[in-house]
């Protein structure tokens, strides 16, 4: 499943606060932050049989390629790639379901993505599939 959390911001005199409020954080264990060297490199494919993820653009945008995986060992490189592009004024969170592999593109120099994990990094070995940049013909981004 992949679904959109919207979220908005709330500006006064002091500023401004962004917030997704519909964004339940009570199976996160971690996150981290994604800045790609530059535009052309592609982070991917890189898939999770178990682990869920959600993701939000801190700055700039991304572009998100997303396969449902049919088999772990031997996927069919035919697969349907659903393409989402993340923007850090658009303040809407990612939500990518167990059973997905990701492939992900800055579309703007210094871009930062904040992804968080439902599973320790301690378990990452165990549930950390990867497949070459190329692998999946109907890659959008």
């Amino acid at each position: 499943m992949i679904t959109s959390i919207q979220g908005g911001i709330a500006q006064d005199e002091r500023g401004g606060i962004r917030f997704v409020n519909d964004f339940d954080m009570t199976p996160i264990k971690r996150f981290y932050i994604i800045k790609n060297v530059d535009t052309t490199l592609i982070r991917g494919w890189r898939g999770h049989r178990i682990e869920q993820r959600w993701f939000y653009a801190l700055s700039g945008s991304f572009s998100v390629d997303i396969v449902k995986i049919d088999d772990w060992e031997n996927a069919s490189p035919n697969l349907e790639v659903k393409n989402f592009v993340l923007n850090a004024t658009d303040l809407q969170v990612l939500y990518i379901s167990a059973g997905y592999a990701t492939a992900i593109r800055a579309l703007e120099e210094g871009s930062e993505l904040l992804v968080h994990s439902d599973y320790p990094v301690s378990h990452a070995s165990e549930d950390n599939y990867t497949y070459p940049v190329d692998y999946f013909v109907n890659m959008k981004g």
